[in-house]
């Protein structure tokens, strides 16, 4: 398996198809999942014409189930040692959920001061912060990702059946066609990883406040979103993003739920590619 090791020796696994003077498109999954979470877009860039490269962060899938470390700035960290490893330039990071507030993180810190950014596509993502605090009053209260951790620490194998069957994919709506395999696949990445690392990336996607970061960012960045996003809602999210970055376009997508890459893949490839393009 191809991997990565970090300053503090984690083994980051990562994929990298295509060919490698293409440009390429760095792919962020969300928690608790895998790079394997992005295999339909890697299939539609690859086929493009594109290099795309995905990688399991730390604790999760095939990288090291490190005990520490579980914060955005590691996770940051360890998609810069990605992206040195492979000297990707010109580069477009799409990020989903948690991912997206890797990407958000690298680019602020590492991607574009390096100038090695071309754009940034953030889904259903958690920035700016998706708990309650007194600058973002519309967040959600602790006691939600208490109710997380304590799901998990009881018996993560059914939480992380109950997520994808639920809410993730709006599989709980009355209308919902419910695919099976997609909860299996989604159920397959979460327990490839480690306990701790999904307890711990809780707190990192929950508390973290990338408000700072999103200001420093000019590349282009395109900001999308369902509007019926179970996970991540959009009230606290998608449209604060757009106005403090310096460079967004904003597109919600009535009636999407959070996992919308993979229910609705024929509906946001095409626009993520017409991003790439532009």
């Amino acid at each position: 398996m191809s991997s990565v090791t970090t300053t503090d020796g984690v083994e980051i696994f990562f994929k990298d198809w295509g060919p490698k003077d293409a440009q390429p498109i760095m792919f962020h999954h969300g928690w608790p999942l895998t790079a394997d979470d992005w295999d339909t877009q890697m299939l539609f860039f690859l086929h493009n014409g594109y290099r795309v490269v995905a990688h399991d962060r730390r604790g999760h899938g095939r990288s090291t189930q490190v005990g520490g470390g579980h914060d955005m700035d590691h996770y940051a960290a360890d998609a810069a040692a990605v992206v040195a490893h492979l000297d990707l330039k010109n580069a477009v990071h799409i990020g989903h959920s948690t991912g997206g507030g890797e990407v958000t993180r690298y680019t602020a810190k590492y991607g574009q001061p390096q100038g090695r950014v071309a754009g940034i596509v953030l889904i259903g993502a958690v920035p700016p912060i998706m708990l309650k605090t007194e600058a973002y009053p519309d967040g959600l209260p602790i006691e939600v990702f208490d109710g997380f951790r304590a799901a998990l620490a009881a018996n993560r194998a059914q939480f992380f059946r109950d997520v994808p069957a639920g809410p993730f994919y709006g599989f709980n709506r009355p209308d919902a066609k419910v695919d099976e395999g997609v909860i299996g696949n989604w159920w397959r990445q979460g327990m490839m990883g480690g306990a701790k690392a999904h307890y711990d990336g809780i707190k990192a996607f929950s508390e973290t406040d990338f408000t700072e970061d999103l200001k420093a960012i000019d590349v282009p960045a395109l900001v999308m979103h369902g509007d019926d996003d179970q996970i991540v809602p959009i009230v606290n999210s998608a449209p604060l993003m757009a106005k403090l970055l310096r460079n967004a376009e904003l597109k919600i997508y009535e009636g999407l739920p959070h996992g919308m890459c993979t229910t609705h893949a024929d509906v946001v490839n095409p626009d993520l590619l017409a991003f790439v393009k532009a």
